[in-house]
């Protein structure tokens, strides 16, 4: 080719002397620019001056060498006045004034270079490095020229030209310095500074001590990742532990992006005056610097890789004419490809790199952003937005955006190699050329349509994914009310539903990607085929020069058509889930003007509400409270009541921002405490819990949980108030729970304490002294504002608002509200009647009256002790990991440590059909490999070298290679498909093992594995199993079988290549086996190290209303980043890793390579075929990629192997006894009497622990009321466990109507009994669904059962009525209601035996006792057992069961228990009477009414 001659005779002169003078003037303006500030006093100061202890990094150190290489080299080419260049210009002076300004420029850099050296400059000025730049791209060019010179004609090697050499190597030294920018130069005076600063607390900084390797590297350490050989040398001795990983650059952590990220999406909203910025702007201005960047060295990579392909016709025309070509041209053609595949590798390994640490950056910004916004969305989007399809946006949706900006690059190659493809076919086979681009550009635009049709499917994928992630976590939510009731078998079912729609999806997704797979392997073939056909119809001459290089370039280009259905699937599966990232963080907030902040000074109220309107639903008709007017004075005690659903914990809400304000005004002055009614705990330690961010402050820790009756509790912990709290609290009892978030409340010590139902979870013992201790007594000048259906706690208000339909019925002191007789008495007297009932059991009990003296009161004392005097007891209790490991009950995360075993390969391979399409797929890519080599291998034999005919016809030629490569993309069809059959089928069974272990899983083992654990498995994991598993497998082997393929070829060309191959190889499994200890235990942490983010978000979304009450949303924001850098320190030095073995096995692969080359070139003429050795050149191209490549999809195929690995850790969990026994059913009408005999129960958590319960042995009779009464930690909710068999009994046995309920199935023992528990339970969907989930009764049945427990009115309310919608967790619902809900099942159920924990905590007095007559009424012949704290609800009991310390105090009938005065039972009585003396002064009420109207 003659492209050199259009170049003039002086343009490297003139371009070097242009390029010159733009620096000089660049120079020059900044000189003159810096004059300017300094005479006008504005100057500043670039670099503030230093000499002492100057230390200079590698990179100055580097810059100042090759700049005085380089003017060495142009001061010798000066004075020897060599101007033997390849463009000869004809004139000396051009030539002379380069060099000499060359001179000069230089001169100048290192003037530059020295002045900079006792400044602080953090980066070279940007004048010197984009002159460092320039010279790289002058040189370049240059030495390119040269090259093509001395081939094409055939010269000799001139001192110029080892001069240019050596200025590339230098300018390329410098190129690199230039783009990291960083001086690295440190000053010891400032050292000293951060010494102390460094090694101050070693608890709080200890990320600092770690430092981060990466951020003080080297360019050197940079390019080759020797930065990481610390790490590696760690990992060989010892599996690598979180704390053994660095920290990420300061650049890459989580509050520095977050707030860069909230810059750019504040810019956006600024610049478009938008409300809504847009999200995609927003990227692009956060990542557009670090992506230029990368985009600069994946375009690099793109442009060398075609060097080799370009060069092969010139190398086989060297074989061709040895004999009348020089040596050194060879050498040099060697030295080409060589120094193109160097330059290629580690602009590659750089591009990759950069774009995974892009991709972490993205990620913690987005992760950030989501969480914020989770603590600021309104009621109403909440609702719309359930908290597992929002863990969806964190763990699926961001992962593939980050994929995303992986495949961009690739995008930004595929022009780059397009264009040099076609440049080089148009140089060998002329317009044939065009025949190329036509089949290339047909090819992929047909790949158009099917990408259409992904993106759809993946929209479907990630809908039913949501769905079924939604169902999941409220299944695990609520999994000891699905166990308790027998409804665990249909929520299998639901989700097995909801995962075949996802797995329809999956399938058809799948499918359409092995048909693209099909068109792309075989689409370099087909190119091939038709180009040239079109050649041979064109008469355009095939040599085997022409054609090796054509192929060559057809293998380069199904890289990027490989890469395309992948690149638009990315984009596809990116662009879904950025809007819907978008679509959410786009959601309505909360407003920060609902509520309005005074000054103390400024008004005497503390809360203040005028012509308040709210509503949770902005679209209803009907607000949820409505006319409020409310003036809180400092100090006031505002009690509130009302019946269910009144609006009472709206009211609160509506103070606290919570609610829509409709209109009016809310104020409030001071800073605020919140107690919700569901206690809100946080995982962690009881103390954590209390303080809440606050610092310790021992008195004031001390009063705290003295005035919450803490102590006792906490003496009864192994490791006191350390002991670590379960998720969402698992291992407290209900009163536990609610005492440790008033503790956190009165920790806070602010002005305004907001108290929902603070006493309902709580005896009536532990009422009274809350309320004496805590609210009368530690908070008696806090302004508190309670809600509270115990109406002896209403005496003492200063206010009582009465609550009815969302409106203050009446508002008053206790005497004026009594005086007014319009409502208020229905709650109190409801109150009065229960507490007359006791009185009158109490009185009738005794021959005399019982008088209350001084000194009972130390009675009570010594009896509280007794009773307190116990092992923890709870809901759940497992103590076990409490008392082995000093109060931890939730444990690290399970992380298998060493090699990922052959048996968790084997599992995976042999799970579908035992492993039996395994070979199949392995035969299909091997006839696939041989038959594509046997086509090349064809075409070189076949095509004449030179002027010769080919051994054939060209039409017979290409017809054999037409079949050949048809029948070889038939072969891709087979494998895509089995691939993709049998991956997604052992996806199916792995998943379905999985959810059937987790369902079948004992309690003990939800209360100690958080939902974020099991979450992330059915979530992350589980899409690697669907997508990508069977894949990264499959291209080990397709990987393994393409080298052998190479190797082969290039063997049997010149077997001397095995010489080098063997030790290289070796080499490379020796690093692989460096490599991977290591990077295996930082995948391992990786993927432990993002359940914490879930789970936390978790947390904090089910919490944030308590987040923002205390304003300590900041706080959490900070954990959050946290957890999200702890997730990101084993992630980035994985992929780093990664990156590290790559490029150390790319340069063994070139270096083979170049030694394969030389061995050509010096070998004698005649003992090598030039066509056969061409196919091997053409092969050998890309030895270094799949050199690379094995090992790299080895290394990457065990780290996603941890995800099936993960998978299977939860698919053998210790099962709990069968659901049926086939050969011991119950008989049908089981229980019919209802007695429940214990004989000698004994219960412990462990075979090391000892019991819980201890040798109960009693009678409950059948059809009679029995009252289980007992101080917290007593044993009474293990009892009923044992019942329903949550906890298995280890001596004695629980006889039900004279069958040993451990004799059978546990679906039938579970489905004959009814409870009613503490914590009430709703699910998503209808109020249909909820009362009858399995669908057994009708409408009519149900209709009865909602008038029968009060919500009949509410329902038919409701213009959806049965179908009315329940939000997640019946937020929509008061608990009250939900409460009635739980009733309402136990009346359509009908069992035989009835279980009531807690159940009416959550009501007033008035609901409850109509609670207490419809059970009365509507199982009068059934056994009902309740536990209660409110004592007329068991007063009335046929027997009482008096629990303490896992042992029967007492069981008698209450007549014959209240006879004994100093009996447990007569005690809880006095205490309730004593509580209630002063409200029983009051005037005697009227009956309450028969019905109460809600």
């Amino acid at each position: 080719m003659a492209w050199t001659e259009l170049i003039s005779p002086c343009f490297w002169e003139d371009a070097s002397i242009t390029l010159q003078l733009g620096f000089l003037a660049l120079l020059s303006f900044h000189f003159l620019k810096q004059v300017v500030l300094l005479c006008s006093g504005r100057k500043k100061v670039d670099g503030e001056k230093y000499s002492k202890d100057v230390r200079y990094d590698f990179s100055y150190k580097l810059g100042i060498i090759c700049s005085i290489i380089m003017l060495g080299n142009h001061c010798v080419t000066v004075l020897l006045l060599q101007r033997e260049t390849r463009t000869q210009c004809e004139s000396t002076v051009p030539f002379v004034v380069s060099r000499i300004m060359q001179v000069v420029s230089w001169v100048i850099t290192l003037v530059v270079l020295y002045r900079i050296r006792n400044r602080t400059y953090l980066k070279f000025p940007w004048i010197l490095r984009f002159w460092w730049t320039s010279s790289f791209l002058l040189s370049l060019a240059r030495v390119a020229v040269d090259a093509h010179c001395i081939i094409t004609n055939n010269d000799h090697l001139r001192m110029q030209d080892y001069a240019d050499v050596i200025g590339f190597l230098a300018s390329v030294c410098l190129l690199g310095v230039s783009i990291k920018g960083k001086t690295g130069i440190r000053f010891g005076d400032l050292g000293d500074f951060t010494v102390p600063l460094i090694n101050g607390n070693k608890e709080k900084v200890s990320g600092v001590q770690r430092g981060s390797p990466y951020g003080n590297a080297s360019l050197v350490q940079l390019v080759t990742f020797s930065w990481l050989n610390p790490l590696f040398e760690l990992g060989v001795k010892k599996p690598i532990d979180q704390d053994d990983v660095p920290n990420v650059d300061v650049k890459d952590s989580a509050g520095f992006v977050s707030q860069d990220f909230d810059e750019r999406l504040e810019y956006v909203k600024k610049n478009d005056a938008t409300a809504t910025p847009s999200i995609y702007k927003t990227m692009y201005l956060f990542a557009r610097k670090k992506a230029a960047i990368n985009a600069l060295f994946a375009i690099t990579t793109a442009a060398t890789s075609y060097v080799g392909p370009y060069l092969i016709n010139d190398f086989v025309s060297f074989l061709n004419n040895k004999k009348f070509r020089s040596i050194e041209s060879g050498y040099l053609l060697a030295l080409g490809f060589l120094g193109a595949k160097v330059v290629e590798t580690t602009a590659q390994r750089q591009w990759i790199f950069g774009a995974r640490q892009l991709g972490l950056r993205l990620r913690a910004a987005l992760l950030s952003h989501i969480y914020k916004k989770g603590l600021i969305l309104s009621s109403q989007s909440r609702q719309s937005r359930t908290s597992g399809e929002i863990m969806n946006y964190m763990s699926v949706d961001v992962q593939r955006i980050t994929d995303f900006v992986w495949f961009l690059n690739t995008l930004l190659m595929l022009p780059v190699q397009i264009t040099s493809a076609l440049y080089i076919l148009h140089m060998n086979l002329g317009m044939g050329a065009l025949v190329a681009f036509g089949a290339t550009v047909t090819i992929m635009a047909g790949n158009i349509p099917l990408t259409r049709i992904l993106k759809n499917y993946q929209t479907k994928i990630m809908e039913a994914k949501d769905e079924r992630m939604k169902s999941t976590s409220e299944v695990l939510r609520n999994m000891k009310t699905l166990k308790l009731q027998a409804w665990d078998s249909h929520y299998l079912q639901k989700i097995v539903s909801l995962r075949k729609t996802e797995h329809n999806w999956l399938w058809k997704s799948l499918r359409l990607s092995a048909l693209s797979a099909f068109l792309f392997w075989g689409s370099p073939a087909f190119i091939s085929v038709i180009t040239f056909g079109g050649c041979v119809l064109m008469g355009i001459p095939l040599t085997a020069g022409r054609v090796l290089s054509a192929l060559a370039t057809f293998r380069m280009l199904q890289e990027p058509i490989f890469n395309l259905p992948d690149m638009l699937n990315a984009i596809a599966q990116g662009k879904v889930s950025v809007d819907r990232i978008s679509s959410y963080l786009q959601e309505d907030e909360l407003r920060s003007d609902a509520v309005e902040y005074v000054p103390s000074n400024e008004t005497e109220f503390h809360v203040e509400i005028d012509g308040g309107k709210f509503g949770w639903d902005t679209e209803s008709r009907f607000p949820t409270l409505d006319q409020i007017q409310l003036q809180v004075k400092r100090g006031m005690k505002v009690a509130i009541c009302g019946t269910v659903g009144s609006g009472k914990s709206s009211l609160l809400s509506c103070i606290l921002g919570e609610m829509q304000k409709l209109s009016g005004v809310v104020k409030i002055s001071g800073s605020k405490a919140y107690v919700p009614q569901s206690p809100w705990i946080l995982t962690g330690n009881i103390r954590e819990n209390i303080l809440f961010g606050k610092p310790f402050e021992s008195s004031k820790y001390d009063r705290t949980i003295e005035a919450c009756a803490l102590i006792k509790d906490f003496d009864l912990f192994a490791a006191g108030d350390l002991t670590e709290i379960g998720e969402r609290g698992i291992n407290m009892s209900g009163g536990q729970k609610q005492r440790i978030q008033i503790a956190r409340a009165v920790y806070q010590d602010a002005d305004i304490y907001l108290l929902d139902d603070p006493f309902s979870a709580v005896d009536a013992h532990t009422g009274t002294q809350l309320f004496q201790d805590c609210l009368m007594g530690i908070l008696k000048d806090k302004t508190i504002l309670y809600v509270t259906h115990q109406v002896e706690f209403l005496p003492a208000a200063d206010l009582i608002l009465v609550m009815q339909q969302g409106k203050i019925a009446q508002a008053g002191t206790f005497e004026e509200l009594l005086k007014q007789n319009i409502g208020f008495e229905v709650l109190v007297g409801a109150h009065s009647q229960a507490l007359d009932a006791v009185l009158t059991v109490e009185s009738s009990s005794r021959t005399t009256e019982c008088v209350v003296v001084a000194n009972e009161t130390d009675t009570d004392t010594n009896t509280n002790q007794e009773f307190f005097h116990t092992k923890q007891d709870s809901e759940h209790n497992l103590c076990v990991e409490i008392t082995e490991k000093e109060g931890r009950l939730v444990q690290d995360e399970e992380r298998e440590k060493g090699s990922i075993g052959k048996e968790i390969y084997m599992s995976y391979l042999t799970t579908v059909k035992g492993g039996a399409l395994v070979p199949v797929i392995l035969l299909a890519q091997t006839s696939f490999q041989v038959l594509q080599v046997a086509s090349n291998y064809w075409m070189a034999w076949a095509c004449p070298t030179g002027e010769d005919e080919p051994v054939a016809g060209m039409r017979f030629v290409l017809l054999i290679y037409t079949l050949l490569a048809v029948v070889s993309a038939l072969c891709v069809l087979v494998r895509a498909s089995l691939v993709a059959i049998a991956g997604l089928q052992t996806s199916e069974k792995l998943f379905s093992n999985m959810l059937n272990s987790i369902f079948r899983a004992p309690m003990a083992f939800f209360d100690s594995t958080p939902a974020g654990r099991i979450i992330n498995r059915a979530s992350t994991d589980q899409s690697v199993l669907d997508l990508e598993m069977a894949n990264k497998l499959g291209w080990c082997a397709f990987s393994i079988i393409q080298l052998l393929g190479t190797i082969t070829v290039m063997c049997q060309v010149a077997w001397e290549v095995f010489v080098i191959f063997i030790p290289v190889t070796v080499i490379c499994i020796r690093y692989q086996q460096y490599y991977i200890p290591t990077a295996r235990e930082l995948a391992r942490l990786a993927g432990i190290q993002r359940s914490p983010i879930l789970h936390h978000f978790a947390e904090s979304l089910s919490g944030a209303a308590s987040i923002r009450a205390f304003d300590q949303q900041e706080r959490f924001t900070d954990a959050n980043l946290c957890l999200i850098d702890n997730h990101s320190r084993p992630w980035f030095h994985n992929v780093s890793a990664m990156e590290w073995l790559s490029f150390r096995l790319n340069q063994l692969s070139n270096f083979v390579f170049a030694f394969s080359l030389v061995l050509l070139v010096t070998l004698p003429e005649g003992i090598i075929n030039p066509s056969i050795a061409g196919l091997a050149v053409t092969y050998g191209i890309n030895l270094n990629v799949l050199q690379a490549s094995v090992i790299w999809q080895i290394c990457n195929a065990e780290n996603k192997m941890i995800s099936v690995e993960r998978i299977l850790q939860y698919s053998n969990i210790a099962s709990e006894s069968p659901l049926v026994i086939e050969d011991s059913k119950p008989p049908a009408y089981w229980p019919d009497v209802g007695k429940i005999c214990f004989k000698n129960l004994q219960i412990r958590y462990a075979d090391h622990l000892p019991f819980v319960l201890k040798n109960i042995t009693c009678t409950f009779p059948g059809r009679k009321k029995i009252g289980v009464v007992g101080r917290t930690g007593s044993g009474k909710s293990t009892l009923i466990q044992a019942i329903f068999r949550i906890v298995e009994s280890g001596e004695g046995s629980i006889m039900i109507d004279d069958v040993d309920i451990s004799k059978i199935g546990l679906h039938d023992l579970r489905s004959r009994l009814s409870i009613i528990p503490q914590d009430p339970t709703m699910f998503e969907g209808t109020v249909r669904g909820n009362f009858d989930p399995l669908e057994q009764y009708t409408d009519n049945e149900i209709w009865q059962a909602l008038d029968k427990c009060q919500l009949g009115y509410i329902v038919r309310q409701k213009p959806e009525k049965l179908e009315s919608a329940v939000v997640e967790n019946g937020d929509n619902w008061s608990a009250g209601q939900r409460q009635l809900f739980c009733l309402g099942r136990a009346l359509l159920k009908k069992s035989s035996i009835l279980i009531l924990d807690e159940a009416t905590a959550s009501v007033d007095s008035a609901t409850d006792g109509e609670i207490q007559k419809i059970i009365s009424q509507e199982f009068k012949d059934r056994t009902v057992v309740t536990i209660a704290h409110r004592i007329h609800t068991v007063i009335d009991s046929d027997f009482v069961l008096v629990l303490s310390d896992g042992r029967i105090a007492e069981y008698d009938t209450p007549s014959k228990l209240l006879e004994r005065e100093n009996s447990f039972f007569s005690r809880l009585i006095k205490e309730y009477s004593m509580r209630s003396q002063s409200f029983n002064t009051t005037p005697k009420l009227l009956d309450p009414p028969e019905t109460l109207e809600i």
